[in-house]
């Protein structure tokens, strides 16, 4: 299998795993001479406590095609995965978990799929090397996700995924939204394929970013975001002014109701409807106007490139003048300079 003249970019967050990093760097240089590609490997330290940059140091020294990256803090993986991408070079670009779980064997499994015209593959852990718990959670998160947003995987949360560049000039990242790249992806039109990698038992220390039920209410609350992203990032008026209009007109029903028993003869002074129907009426005008509000924000904010997407051109002249970001290349051209990339040959 040969790129052509296609620099493959492998970001790799790392946090205190000085025992693997070597070793991963190795396979990844192994596999990638074993195909015949050109690569970099872009290492980035979240902070570790060990000697893990001390590691990366030294083998920057000896082999230029590794460069490093040290954050002053632990900021998380989604950080991570976000300064890598952006000192990242390559037009297809490898994320990988370094505890040596992910094998990078499957190299070329993820070329090939992006050779058919994916844009963003995940890795499907079909045989997980998991305590029984965590494999449990994993199936309910990849159902429930899955159902939500309409893009079937079997592995949502797969550390182990392979991207063209211009996925991450839509998908940004941040909090603890690396779980949900696919969806993002999904969203903005981009084409999400899977292939079945082989998932191999933990050799040094456990988890570094998060276990149990610690990532259970972060989860839940980054899927409610994506969620609100995905149906409402650019018509927030459509939630909140259903939200509200449902409230008022209940608000407003109930003191119709009271004000026919009124008519009645009936005592309405002591009726809690009285408190909860001025409080649905109150609630719904508030959620309407912060429903304008947030309209007109948008209208200001927004970006008219942002909420469309690409997927290639074919013009003898150049449809968009200019492309200053390279992190917006189209998966057919490079509009800026309307020259085809070819993945695979």
């Amino acid at each position: 299998m040969n790129l052509d003249k296609q620099l493959i970019s492998f970001v790799l967050p790392v946090y205190d795993e000085v025992l693997s990093i070597e070793e991963l760097i190795g396979e990844i240089n192994h596999q990638c001479s074993l195909l015949d590609l050109s690569h970099e490997i872009i290492v980035i330290d979240d902070g570790s406590r060990d000697l893990t940059w001390t590691k990366v140091q030294a083998l920057t020294r000896v082999d230029n095609r590794i460069k490093g990256l040290r954050l002053r803090r632990n900021f998380g993986k989604s950080a991570a995965l976000s300064a890598g991408v952006k000192f990242a070079s390559g037009g297809i670009i490898f994320t990988i978990d370094t505890d040596l779980q992910d094998n990078p064997a499957d190299i070329q499994k993820f070329l090939q799929k992006v050779d058919e015209g994916y844009d963003l593959v995940t890795g499907w852990r079909k045989d997980r090397h998991d305590s029984f718990f965590k494999k449990l959670q994993s199936r309910i998160f990849n159902s429930i996700i899955s159902r939500l947003t309409g893009l079937r995987l079997h592995d949502h949360n797969c550390g182990f995924k392979c991207f063209r560049r211009e996925v991450f000039g839509r998908v940004k990242l941040y909090g603890d939204m690396h779980r949900f790249v696919a969806s993002l992806a999904h969203m903005h039109g981009f084409r999400v394929g899977e292939v079945q990698v082989n998932h191999r038992p933990r050799i040094h220390g456990h988890s570094k970013y998060g276990n149990g039920l610690a990532r259970a209410p972060r989860g839940f609350f980054d899927l409610l975001t994506v969620m609100f992203l995905m149906g409402f990032r650019y018509r927030p008026m459509h939630l909140l002014g259903s939200i509200g209009l449902l409230s008022f007109i209940a608000g407003t029903a109930g003191l119709a109701l009271l004000a026919y028993l009124w008519l009645m003869g009936h005592h309405i002074g002591h009726r809690p409807l009285m408190i909860y129907s001025l409080g649905a009426m109150l609630f719904g005008f508030q959620a309407l106007a912060t429903g304008m509000l947030a309209e007109l924000f948008t209208s200001f904010t927004v970006r008219y490139e942002d909420t469309y997407s690409i997927r290639e051109s074919a013009s003898a002249e150049v449809l968009v003048p200019e492309v200053k970001d390279r992190s917006l290349y189209l998966s057919g051209h490079n509009l800026a300079t309307e020259e085809p990339r070819d993945v695979l040959q």
